[in-house]
């Protein structure tokens, strides 16, 4: 029996290996998986050094948003390890002062004690807002928050406003590269995902309609398809 090649799956901020359970579930047959644990540093090249010690000698990899992030530093440090990669609903360039100013707004508000308070803010930028109503699909986002925990949420919001300017190595990237987001992002716009297909080599963008920016978790179905399609060209 072949061997099935590794896949390293890396979450976003406040998320767990919850956000890909579809996934884990869907593409057993062909991929050898692992969520990566993002929880326990303060910088994006740390959480890459931290996956990378972990990791086989290759390995394909897909990361999302925070994640993505990781991804990319995970590739220039170590290229001829990473066979493919995925960056889904992410972005190459670093935050915007504004951006920055509003996860500041967001760590301020643990100040007061208002850990769960933070996630309920967030859900307008995650999901498409037909899925407000969606019980399940709420529930599930919250208890990733919850399982990451308020500490390492501060940790991950430092990491991700520190991180490097990635454009420049896009051009680098020499892998099968899927690039994919939903449509109505609202923290990672389409127009991100065309900048960096567009650098990458051997990119392919794929859009996933009435989807905002957790796409494994509202399109699942959808992203297991393109993701299956991806790990088997």
């Amino acid at each position: 029996m072949t061997a099935r090649p590794p896949l390293i799956l890396l979450p976003g901020l406040l998320c767990d290996a919850l956000l890909w359970a579809h996934q884990t579930q869907t593409l057993a047959d062909i991929a050898d998986i692992t969520v990566a644990d993002l929880t326990l540093d303060d910088t994006i090249e740390a959480m890459a050094d931290r996956v990378l010690a972990g990791a086989p000698e290759t390995f394909s990899l897909v990361g999302l948003s925070m994640g993505g992030y990781v991804a990319q530093e995970i590739i220039r440090k170590a290229p001829g390890r990473v066979e493919r990669i995925g960056l889904l609903d992410t972005s190459a360039s670093p935050d915007s002062p504004e951006q920055k100013e509003t996860r500041k707004a967001f760590l301020k508000q643990l100040e007061v004690g208002d850990f769960r308070g933070v996630t309920t803010r967030l859900l307008p930028l995650l999901i498409h807002e037909d899925k407000f109503d969606d019980e399940v699909l709420v529930d599930t986002i919250k208890a990733s928050a919850a399982n990451v925990g308020q500490d390492a949420y501060v940790r991950q919001q430092h990491a991700i406003m520190a991180r490097p300017d990635a454009r420049k190595n896009l051009e680098n990237i020499a892998c099968p590269t899927l690039v994919l987001c939903g449509a109505q992002d609202a923290l990672t716009p389409v127009a991100l995902h065309e900048e960096m297909a567009e650098k990458i080599p051997k990119a392919s963008l794929v859009v996933i309609e009435d989807c905002g920016h957790l796409t494994p978790l509202e399109r699942p179905r959808a992203v297991s398809a393109v993701m299956r399609y991806w790990l088997n060209t």
